[in-house]
């Protein structure tokens, strides 16, 4: 449901402000603003990646409209974990001030600085673990231990002199994980004790019922497959998923393969969990580069690379497409290790099919169980709210079925529906007194990250892109006397992906003569004004002869 809210009064002393500025109703491009008596936090600062319907995006951000003239007053950004979706947005935001302190684990510290580093940006960062507590202006934070699929992540403690928040990032509650950190039920449960006024609660998985399953039984799957194949193996999958790449690890060692990672994020993530010690090499030689993986036989080699969500220009369309040195044909093993994340379906299909056409074996969630999520399922959910017993709830990081499905959780578990908050990106809550409810809004939209620019692209663009990608481009040329307004040259009509030859053509200009003529009686001159009343004939033909919508360029000059 659409509301228009206004915006919101000015924030009182002692009241705690909270806007999330993405991540709410999507899965990326996670960022949630606190305020307090003049101070701010930011909580993550995320990207989310680009479906079809946005033609030349590489990626796009939260908008930071609202901090824009609030620099100063950040105190520090706090990163959850290390994946794209909770600290890609980090350059383009300390573009703006580049001595806003990054809150993080040390993983996810070493993977923002890398990515900082290719921005020339040097960050001033404050390294943290779980159980660590800081003090930042208005803000008290604690960090706990939870459970992801990728090491490090930690959930924050907010204390203010308006109430206490937690925000668990993403999380999950294996109780079996690979590198032996769960989720410290242990501190949720003393922060429940103490009293908790405010949820913010990740929401993915919230319509799933049951629990998440294991990461641990993902490896002998894994195995099974690498060792039934007679060829070459490709695992694709996201190059932060250090777990997964553990798993492949083992499994090829298993078998006899070498493993070689490609892919310039995944090289660079993985070294530096390697150099962090969380991944466990079996041996020296484990790990080989691509000049050596292509002399050693297709049965004795494990590629890692990325591509898992159909990006047309990661390492697994490229091989799709034979446009890349990798090549794969009926006795290797194609392997999707990773959940599809929504509106990307289409793109990772296409992918599947043309592997297939080559003839390899393309092994995915749909048909073997090579990946497990990373968010806790309702089952989990229930338990946090049991245990922490907060006063109230904001679902946050889930499309907006998601959040509706973590509320009502919430609710069955107690928590009074009024205390449930159903948001939307850019909407505000104040926090005070143990009540929190929604007072506002401030604008929120997309920004787009094209090439070197950042925001300069619009809706208005993504739709010509559309329209000329879908429907194709019409010129048309005229000359007009700057007296009299008559037709002197033309019109001169050329189409291009009109999928149509410039002949059909011949049959609307009679018409286009026949409006300018009568516009020019009726004493129009303007060439604005003459390029209107030519788009108006001709698309109109073209709706009615052809159904189509193409985009229509009429350019007209005075002699």
């Amino acid at each position: 449901m659409v509301q228009t809210l206004p915006a919101p009064a000015k924030l009182k002393p002692g009241v705690l402000r909270i806007i999330p500025l993405g991540g709410i109703g999507e899965i990326g491009r996670n960022m949630t603003v606190f305020e307090v008596d003049g101070k701010i936090l930011v909580v993550d600062c995320g990207v989310l990646f680009p479906e079809e319907h946005h033609p030349g995006v590489d990626v796009i951000l939260p908008d930071f409209g609202y901090l824009r003239d609030r620099l100063d007053d950040i105190v520090g950004i706090v990163l959850t974990h290390g994946h794209e979706d909770h600290i890609g947005g980090v350059p383009y935001l300390l573009r703006l001030k580049a001595d806003i302190p990054l809150i993080g684990s040390s993983l996810t510290l070493a993977f923002v600085e890398a990515k900082l580093k290719e921005h020339k940006i040097s960050p001033y960062t404050l390294n943290v673990r779980e159980g660590d507590r800081e003090q930042l202006a208005g803000f008290n934070l604690e960090f706990v231990a939870v459970n992801h699929s990728i090491p490090d992540a930690l959930a924050v403690v907010i204390r203010t002199v308006a109430g206490s928040v937690l925000h668990t990032g993403d999380f999950k509650m294996d109780q079996i994980p690979l590198d032996g950190r769960i989720t410290d039920l242990r501190a949720f449960a003393r922060i429940g004790e103490e009293g908790l006024d405010l949820f913010l609660c990740d929401s993915t998985n919230a319509d799933v019922p049951g629990f998440t399953p294991l990461e641990k039984d993902i490896g002998p799957v894994l195995e099974n497959v690498i060792g039934r194949t007679r060829g070459k193996v490709v695992v694709a999958s996201f190059s932060s998923h250090v777990h997964r790449v553990q798993q492949v690890i083992d499994a090829a060692h298993a078998h006899g393969r070498k493993v070689c990672l490609i892919g310039r994020s995944m090289v660079r993530n993985m070294q530096i969990a390697d150099d962090l010690g969380h991944l466990e090499l079996p041996d020296d030689n484990m790990i080989v580069d691509a000049k050596k993986a292509a002399q050693l036989p297709p049965n004795e080699i494990v590629y890692m690379c990325t591509g898992s969500q159909g990006e047309p220009m990661a390492v697994l369309a490229r091989i799709a497409n034979i446009d890349h040195d990798i090549q794969v044909g009926e006795e290797d093993t194609i392997i999707l290790a990773s959940s599809l994340i929504p509106g990307n379906e289409n793109s990772v299909y296409r992918v599947i099919d043309k592997l297939s056409k080559l003839g390899a074996n393309v092994v995915h969630k749909g048909n073997a169980k090579v990946h497990v999520s990373g968010h806790a399922a309702a089952g989990e959910l229930l338990y946090c709210y049991n245990i922490l017993k907060p006063r109230n709830v904001m679902p946050v990081h889930g499309e907006y079925r998601h959040l509706i499905a973590n509320g009502n959780l919430a609710k069955a578990t107690g928590v009074p529906e009024e205390n449930v908050l159903i948001t939307e990106d850019g909407w505000v809550v104040d926090l005070v007194a143990g009540k929190a409810e929604i007072v506002g809004a401030v604008e929120c939209g997309m920004l787009y990250v094209d090439g070197k620019n950042v925001g300069v692209i619009t809706e208005e663009d993504l739709q010509d892109r559309r329209v000329l990608s879908e429907e194709g481009f019409i010129s048309i040329f005229c000359v007009i006397d700057a007296e009299s307004g008559n037709l002197l040259v033309g019109p001169e009509i050329r189409a291009r992906a009109f999928a149509e030859e410039d002949h059909v053509f011949d049959n609307v200009k009679p018409a286009i003569e026949r409006a300018m003529l009568e516009a020019a009686r009726e004493g129009v001159r303007d060439t604005y004004a003459m390029q209107q009343v030519i788009r108006r004939t001709i698309g109109t033909w073209v709706a009615k002869a052809h159904r189509r919508r193409p985009m229509i360029i009429p350019v007209v000059v005075t002699n």
